[in-house]
């Protein structure tokens, strides 16, 4: 319908075809579910859920240190938390890379940048750069990430398939991709279904974007870790 009230009001072709183009962005742009798998995409958390990041019960429910461990941060290196928030895992990886590394602190929402920000500056790091991405692109730099860290982020990414392909360009020759997600595939898990993957999922959406799993870690209480490289070609 709102089509073709668009095309009576038209009165050329140029504007028939900016409203072809507005009309195929909107439906690009408010992508629902995975067109590969059918994953229904959950929404993504607003700054009225910061304070549910940092919560006390977060080292007991998700044991973050025992992920970063098994990640093996060495201390200059370049890493992006894609969907940093305030940046609760931003700090504790800036840390472990020390002084000659840097982490740029990704997120959509300016609010959460800002937070992030002050939690550094009172944490005294200045090795953490924030950095303001779109729905489709981390606007992170070319080849220089080594590992691009995405916490319970991925499944909430309106555009998976475009920002899959931004972050492949921002890794490094020998990067790495790393997605942490709640198990699907354990309903006792107290998560709504829309927040939780599959591996099964994570891998077919993952390796279509020209990446291959390397390793999955499961020994985390509730979360998987799943480690990617970009696909040689054949």
């Amino acid at each position: 319908m709102i089509l073709r009230r668009a095309i009576l009001l038209a009165r050329s072709p140029w504007i028939l075809l900016q409203i072809f183009f507005i009309l195929l962005n909107s439906t690009a742009y408010a992508q629902t579910e995975h067109p590969i798998t059918g994953r229904k995409i959950a929404p993504v958390m607003g700054m009225g859920g910061a304070d549910w990041l940092e919560r006390p019960e977060r080292e007991l429910e998700e044991s973050p240190d025992q992920m970063l461990d098994a990640l093996e941060f060495k201390p200059g290196q370049t890493v992006a938390d894609v969907g940093a928030g305030v940046g609760y895992l931003t700090l504790r990886i800036a840390r472990r890379i020390g002084p000659t590394g840097k982490i740029y602190g990704v997120d959509v929402q300016k609010e959460m940048l800002s937070r992030l920000r002050a939690n550094a500056t009172k944490a005294k790091l200045n090795n953490v750069e924030t950095v303001l991405g779109t729905e489709n692109d981390p606007k992170l730099p070319v080849g220089q990430i080594d590992i691009i860290l995405m916490v319970d982020v991925y499944h909430e990414l309106s555009q998976p398939q475009a920002m899959l392909q931004h972050m492949k360009k921002a890794l490094s020759p020998d990067g790495h991709l790393v997605l942490v997600e709640y198990r699907k595939e354990d309903p006792s898990i107290p998560i709504r279904l829309e927040h939780k993957m599959s591996a099964v999922e994570v891998q077919t959406e993952v390796e279509a974007e020209g990446y291959r799993l390397e390793k999955t870690v499961k020994t985390l209480p509730r979360q998987s870790v799943f480690i990617f490289r970009v696909a040689k070609p054949n």
